[in-house]
């Protein structure tokens, strides 16, 4: 494979502790020898028999990469090196270490509006970004979303894995079934050509978490779930929205549109986040001891996560 490094990873980087496993892949620290600076290393397990369902194939390996070699974001994670082996493809990426903004938000004891404000306008910059190069990720969750350092006053975000973006080009129509179906969008429910679009339905179930510590379409089965997301089955509980502004509301309502082509991160950048967003601030959140046991009661919910996946490699 063109451009991936046929030596042992091990002769560049000094391998560390595990950070996170999935189903086809294991992260873990390491640091380059010859500068000491410490990445992370995502290997990928190759799948040997095209016939196979275990490992990755080559052009998922491939489509990953290729994205990640196109991108130069602050806000999305950086690719740095790339080997592979007999049986893995090892990613060397950007270290990003002040975890899940989903933990973040589990341990949070309260969210101000600012805190607020500044992680979703950082998401909507990086998705913006991606969008302008037909890049759509398809996985936006809390879960691949993370801060670079968390113990800083104003953390920077970063959007992480790739496994399953794919770039969209104008008259080649595209459909699939992935992703992780509490944030999926109701064309990847009903397998109907995908765009750029997804994303935004994605963003306006994380507002949605973000504002209350509630999950919008999460049923008690994954059916459940995915028949709340067709029939766009949500509401505004006054238990988690007593709260929140009409205005805040609104700005949901716009990204949970089942029209795809009503949204895209430029207009929502343009005509939403400019205006409406900054309104946010002028809004009182929850008491913070409610904030703070809504995210733990969701944390334990998303427990169930790994069932509901379909497709998910790091």
């Amino acid at each position: 494979m063109a451009g991936f490094r046929q030596e042992d990873v091990e002769l560049c980087y000094e391998m560390k502790e595990e950070l996170g496993s999935g189903q086809f892949a294991i992260v873990r620290k390491c640091k380059e020898k010859s500068t000491r600076t410490e990445y992370a290393a995502k290997f990928i397990k190759k799948r040997r028999l095209s016939s196979s369902r275990r490992g990755v194939s080559r052009e998922e390996i491939e489509r990953e990469v290729n994205i990640l070699r196109e991108i130069q974001h602050s806000n999305i994670i950086t690719l740095h090196d790339i080997f592979e082996n007999k049986t893995d493809v090892i990613l060397i990426l950007e270290l990003v270490s002040g975890g899940e903004l989903f933990d973040f938000l589990a341990e949070k004891e309260s969210l101000t509006e600012e805190e607020a404000t500044q992680f979703l306008k950082q998401i909507l910059d990086g998705v913006h970004y991606l969008h302008s190069k037909r890049i759509a990720h398809f996985d936006l969750k809390p879960e691949n979303i993370m801060l670079l350092d968390k113990n800083v006053p104003n953390p920077r975000i970063k959007l992480i894995d790739f496994g399953i973006a794919h770039q969209i080009k104008d008259g080649n129509e595209f459909k699939n079934i992935f992703g992780t179906p509490e944030f999926v969008a109701p064309e990847i429910v009903n397998y109907e050509p995908l765009g750029l679009e997804a994303d935004m339905w994605s963003i306006g179930v994380i507002t949605y978490i973000l504002l209350s510590g509630a999950s919008p379409f999460l049923g008690e089965t994954k059916q459940e779930t995915l028949t709340n997301i067709s029939a766009v089955n949500y509401d505004f509980d006054e238990e988690y929205f007593s709260n929140t502004s009409e205005l805040a509301k609104d700005f949901i309502r716009r990204l949970l549109v089942k029209d795809p082509k009503l949204v895209t991160a430029s207009v929502v950048t343009k005509m939403i986040l400019k205006k409406n967003l900054t309104a946010l601030q002028n809004q009182r959140f929850m008491h913070q001891s409610e904030h703070a046991r809504l995210f733990s009661e969701l944390a334990q919910q998303e427990g169930k996560k790994e069932s509901l996946k379909w497709k998910y490699f790091s």
